[in-house]
Parts: structure tokens; sequence; C-alpha cells
């Protein structure tokens, strides 16, 4: 006999419910096992100091934030007390960041594609411009710089206490950042010269900026001794609060120490310990030298390179001993540095940061404007990547020891940061990069060292 159709109507009501009410107590597990199935790559693990002995490994983490999606048996996310790890992805490791100081460190490590193409090596950007407070490499120095001196009782937060740096830029801008993150303020040294984004940006700030006249180390008007003179003369000041502090980042071991504890151990844990090369720019000799330190210490045979723009005196340093001729006497000479459109790194004095490290710089190119302009154009060109006048110095030295050392070897560099702070000044005589599909990586970087 047919089932009436309200009768039919009504069981399938029924019945719609009750599987509705079982699957609701299956459909948690069945989505925890779908997440642990399709679950993204693993994360960079927090970087460690431990021994140059002990292995970096890549581990997936996983976030456990007290309070967070709490069940009402009191457990995290729904999951029982079982030691089961949760399974949302976890960005840098660290689930919900602790302020702006949590976006620093763990930037991705990234294929050069068409450098590595055109070379036959695996040629490999840190992405610094990816720290999220400067966008530098110097977030990190600035970070380690500020913990130092409040662990040692020289800064206390919302005191009235400045910081006061010389600096090109980068530096500048992390300290400025984080010093309205911590409760400081910021007073800024820097060359007239530098590009007009960089004073702008630290303005925007709110931090004091001074734009004095290129000058030598040994001027007492030079950007990093006028810093350090009103750094005193704040802490001497009766009428002023808080302290003057100067940062220092030329020779504070804060500066490599940063790089030693996590650039290294970053750069060695991505590359699962299997890297050839380091190459890098100076501008404090902090990045060269906390790098190497950590890399020769697991990898005694890795080269560590320098590249160096026009102008600078490293690049002699390195391959013959001394600063441009021997009768000028380090830290004595009068000159300025010779006039080059990179910012960011060079230098014609050895600073505590790179003396730290000299002995283990194995090799230097030296690198021309029109290089690195050229440069800087490929990069944008072939793949997308806009940076600065620093980061494209660092790619021509990658492909010129990539040709010396010949196909099947890796070789990592640091992109510095955005070509948006070099608009006025390096992107303006690089020019605007139009359908230049016929680039030769020969045109780009010449053979000369």
């Amino acid at each position: 006999m047919p089932t009436p159709p309200r009768l039919s109507t009504t069981l399938a009501f029924l019945a719609g419910i009750l599987l509705t009410l079982g699957f609701k107590d299956v459909y948690p597990d069945l989505e925890r096992r779908f997440r642990r199935r399709w679950r993204p790559s693993a994360t960079l693990p927090a970087p460690s100091s431990s021994d140059a002995g002990d292995v970096v490994n890549l581990q997936d983490r996983t976030r456990s934030n007290a309070g967070i999606n709490s069940s009402k048996d009191g457990s995290k996310d729904g999951s029982k007390e079982t030691g089961e790890a949760t399974e949302e992805f976890v960005w840098r490791g660290n689930g919900i960041g602790d302020g702006i100081e949590s976006t620093i460190g763990h930037t991705p490590l990234i294929r050069i594609k068409s450098l590595s193409e055109e070379t036959g090596c695996e040629i490999l950007g840190k992405a610094e411009f990816l720290n999220g407070a400067g966008q530098s490499p110097k977030d990190r120095v600035a970070l380690s710089i500020i913990n130092t001196a409040e662990e040692q009782g020289f800064l206390k937060p919302n005191s009235g206490d400045v910081i006061y740096e010389g600096t090109v830029g980068s530096t500048g801008i992390s300290l400025a950042t984080l010093c309205r993150a911590k409760g400081y303020m910021a007073h800024i040294c820097m060359p007239s010269d530098q590009s007009i984004e960089k004073s702008s940006l630290l303005l925007r700030l709110g931090a004091i900026v001074e734009r004095v006249p290129p000058a030598p180390i040994v001027d007492p008007a030079h950007f990093v001794n006028r810093a350090r003179s009103l750094a005193a003369a704040h802490t001497a000041s009766p009428t002023l609060p808080g302290r003057g502090f100067f940062a220092d980042q030329f020779e504070t071991p804060a500066n490599w120490l940063a790089h030693f504890s996590s650039t290294g151990p970053e750069i060695y844990a991505q590359c699962t310990g299997h890297l050839d090369a380091f190459v890098a720019g100076a501008g404090t000799g902090g990045t060269i030298t906390g790098v190497a330190k950590f890399l020769k210490g697991k990898l005694p045979k890795v080269r560590i390179v320098l590249a160096d723009p026009e102008g600078s005196g490293l690049f002699n340093r390195v391959k013959y001993g001394v600063m441009f001729d021997p009768k000028e006497r380090e830290g004595t000479r009068r000159r300025q540095q010779v006039d080059t459109i990179v910012e960011g790194i060079g230098l014609n004095r050895v600073t505590a940061n790179f003396e730290v490290g000299k002995e283990l710089v194995d090799d230097a190119y030296r690198v021309s404007d029109e290089e690195a302009m050229r440069m800087g154009r490929w990069l944008v060109e072939k793949d997308g990547i806009f940076v600065g006048s620093s980061s494209a110095v660092n790619c021509v030295a990658a492909v010129k020891l990539a040709r010396e050392l010949g196909p099947g070897h890796r070789i990592v560099t640091i992109l510095c940061d955005s070509g948006t702070r070099h608009l006025s000044k390096f992107w303006a005589k690089a020019g605007e990069v139009g359908g230049e599909t016929d680039m030769n990586l020969q045109d780009v970087v010449g053979e000369k060292a």
C-alpha cells in the first residue's frame, strides 16, 4: 500500500533531524582528519642559540594560545588533553604575535628563478624586506639593541628616554618604529645626500630627524658623531626628562649577535644545512659577521663573500689587507667616500662589527653603479622583484660567484629592502623598466670582479 505524501514528508523531515544530530558529533573528528591530511608544509622553528654542533631541524609547529576558543571542558580549540596537536596553520610558527616585534625574523628564503636558471646555480634571496617593523634586516638589529639596553638598565620604557642614532636610513626607520612600540622617542641623524623617502618616513613615524652634510668619520659633524654627542648632552642635561641613549649600531656587539642568533640559524634551517656560499654587503658589518660566524660553525667549508659598491674600501681590505693606499692609515682619512648611488652598504673604515668577522670573509667582489642599476631592472623585468640598491649589489656579486663556482652550487644572499625607499636616487637613475624581454645577463653583469 503506497505511503501517503504527508506521512512521507514527515518521515523525511524526522530522518533529516536525526542525521544532523548524529553528524554533528562526528564532524569535528572528520574535520581534524581532513586538516591533518592536507596540512600546509612545516614552518620554520624559532631561532635558537644552540651550540654550533647541534643540528637545526624543520619542525611542524602548532598554535596553543591559552584561553582562545576554549571548549567547555577546558581544552583548547575543542581538542582533548591527549597530547594531540591542533591543526591550524601557524604563520611564522608563533601563533598570535605579541606586538609589532613579533613580526621580525623568520623571513622567507626564495629562489631567484632568473638568476638560478641563467647561471646553473641555485641563487636564493633571504627576503629581509618582509620584516614587519621597518621592512629591512635592521629590524633584527634595532630590536636587539633596545632589548640589550633594557636588560643592562640603560633604557626604561615610558620614562622619557630618547634613543639617538646616526644612520643612512634603514636602522633609523627600524628604531623609530620600535621606539614607538616600546615607549621611547627616536632622534635620528642622517647624511643629507640620502634619499628623501627615508627622512620623510622617519618623520611620519614621529622621529626627530637631522639631515647633516656628509663628512669623514673623523669630523665631529659626521652623522654618527653628531648622534653620539647629542645623546651625551641629553643625559647630562638637568632639564631634559629621561636619558639619552646612543644606539651605536656600527660598534655594538648587539648588532652582529642579532644575526648570529636569528638570521644565520634561519638560513641554515631553510637550506636544511646544504649551502655552498653566503654573499652580503657590509654597511656596519653586522649581517655578514653574524651570519658567517654561525654558518662557519656549522659548515666550515662554506664560502663567505663580500659584495662591495664603488667608493668602499672593504673590497681592498678583504682582497689585499689594506684600505685603498697603504699610506692612508685607517681612521685618519680626511676625504669623503667616493660618490655612489648605492645606499646602506660600503665603508672606508673597519667597524667593530666587521672586525669580529673579517677573518671569516673568504673573498670579495666589487660592483659598479651601472651593474647595480642593470641588476635592479633585471630583477623587476624577469622576476617581479622590486628592491633597493644594496640588494642589487648583492645579486650582482652572487652572479659573479656563481660563474666562478660553476653550475650545481647553492648561493644565499640578502634582499634588504624595497625599491620604494630608493625612488628619488637609485631608481631615478636606473630608469623605468620597459619591455626589455631580450635582456641578457651577460650584459647586466660584467666579467671583471
